[in-house]
């Protein structure tokens, strides 16, 4: 999906180019897609629990289309200001942690995608392999953190192919 702040209208869905050709290859190899989101505008009050779950529901929907999917979606509805801090709340373990529960996952073994160097960070505490995509709204400070302890890859597929060629032995 194109990097917006606090999606909540299933419209204004739309696919960055190349992302469905990455996550099918990842589905053919029969690996699970997770997407572990922070959606703190549900705590702000910015969007509902409704309003995420159209986005999401059409999100997967227009994977379907373009032939890719995701396995399972977790997202962290709190706001530290009003709800306090939470273990879900990336870079916090709790979304993983049940994530790999309910699949059956090795998180050492896994690859954290993200345009955040939270979304990344949580590849440290685990031992996998944390990979930045930078986007637009991507500082200069989560580049030079994922390039000081991670990789730093201009797009889903390249961070996908990397974490093919670690399963590889390469």
């Amino acid at each position: 999906m194109l990097d917006t702040h606090y999606p909540s209208r299933p419209e204004h869905v739309r696919l960055i180019p190349g992302v469905a050709d990455a996550l099918s290859v990842v589905n053919a190899r029969g690996i699970p897609v997770v997407v572990v989101t922070n959606q703190s505008g549900i705590g702000r009050g910015l969007l509902s629990e409704t309003d995420y779950e159209a986005v999401r529901a059409q999100l997967e929907h227009e994977l379907t289309r373009a032939g890719a999917r995701v396995d399972a979606t977790y997202h962290c509805p709190h706001w530290n200001e009003r709800t306090g801090p939470c273990d879900c709340r990336k870079p916090g373990l709790g979304m993983y942690r049940q994530a790999a529960a309910e699949y059956t996952l090795d998180l050492s073994n896994s690859v954290y995608i993200g345009d955040r160097w939270r979304d990344v960070e949580p590849a440290l505490a685990t031992g996998g392999i944390g990979v930045l995509v930078p986007g637009l709204s991507t500082s200069d400070a989560d580049i030079e953190s994922a390039r000081a302890q991670a990789h730093v890859v201009p797009s889903l597929g390249d961070a996908i192919d990397l974490f093919l060629a670690h399963l590889n032995g390469a």
